[in-house]
């Protein structure tokens, strides 16, 4: 039986589906004749991506969702089973991110990244698990970081947060295979590489300079990985070479992967433009950024052959 097949009227919730990853993977399973319920604060953006795998042949619901309200996460997951059943995967994408030394960053926005990224992780996780084990199969499928194995500096907070999720998924793996279930429950945990997507567009910035980062993967990539663990879940799963690469130095070379790292993101965000501070997206949705790509590497080619920069 092929992967599409596999797909086939399977209800698959995905939350941050406006942009990013979570659109790209929401369109890519919907023409796979997934029925996609779709999650995120910009219901406006929602109904368009609900409207665009309609119009390709596929079925979508659109529920406007505050991932750090678990309320909203419960009614979330309710919506879904009312209108195509049993939910039979819950994709964890929802994420924002600040940009920063840590101490320059206000406090207010490291707290709202722990509820979005970790909070929303925990809330879409527990909602999915009580009904997976209740009916005795399932897939759970949350979307971490590199970042969460190679801390990355400016990113602290964001970087801690991936931390958790990734070892939140060992703890359910653990747990489900202690309970029996870890042949019919599974948790996938899918690693990243910093992907260009419009997550650079909404990012929180107190660095003074454009965010950016060297070599971005394609985002396409990410959403493949994302499609093929509906099926097929890893407990990790660095994603690409360059995630691979990064995954894998840092268990041999843990203080020689971390410094370069650092020195890395030192020198990318001195090469970015001059901008103001901003919150971007972090405490309220910004119109900008609704496509799956994000341009942040037609912006990076720009800013390194401008003489002004």
């Amino acid at each position: 039986m092929s992967g599409n097949d596999d797909l086939r009227g399977k209800a698959i919730v995905v939350t941050g589906a406006s942009s990013g990853f979570g659109r790209g993977a929401a369109v890519a399973l919907g023409e796979r004749g997934a029925h996609v319920v779709l999650a995120a604060r910009r219901g406006d953006v929602l109904d368009e991506v609900a409207a665009e795998i309609s119009g390709a042949g596929g079925t979508a619901l659109a529920v406007q969702t505050d991932v750090s309200d678990p309320e909203a996460v419960e009614h979330l997951a309710a919506a879904a089973e009312e209108r195509f059943g049993p939910i039979d995967v819950w994709i964890n994408n929802a994420a924002v991110g600040v940009m920063g030394l840590f101490w320059e960053v206000p406090l207010a926005d490291h707290a709202r990244l722990v509820d979005v990224d970790l909070k929303g992780m925990i809330y879409g996780a527990h909602v999915a698990l009580q009904r997976f084990t209740s009916r005795g199969r399932g897939v759970l499928i949350n979307v971490g970081s590199v970042a969460g194995e190679v801390p990355l500096a400016y990113q602290s907070t964001y970087s801690a947060v991936k931390a958790g999720i990734t070892s939140l998924g060992r703890s359910l793996n653990e747990e489900l295979r202690l309970a029996g279930l870890s042949d019919a429950i599974m948790v996938g945990t899918i690693l990243p590489w910093a992907a260009d997507t419009p997550w650079w567009d909404h990012v929180g910035n107190y660095t003074g300079h454009a965010p950016r980062m060297t070599a971005m993967d394609d985002p396409d990539l990410i959403v493949d990985a994302i499609v093929a663990a509906c099926t097929n879940p890893e407990q990790e799963q660095p994603v690409g070479p360059k995630g691979r690469a990064a995954h894998a130095s840092h268990r041999l070379f843990r203080e020689l992967t971390e410094r370069f790292s650092g020195k890395l993101s030192k020198a990318e965000i001195g090469n970015g433009a001059g901008v103001p501070d901003t919150a971007g997206a972090i405490h309220r949705p910004v119109a900008v950024g609704t496509a799956v790509r994000g341009g942040t590497r037609e912006r990076m080619v720009e800013e390194d052959t401008d003489p002004r920069s």
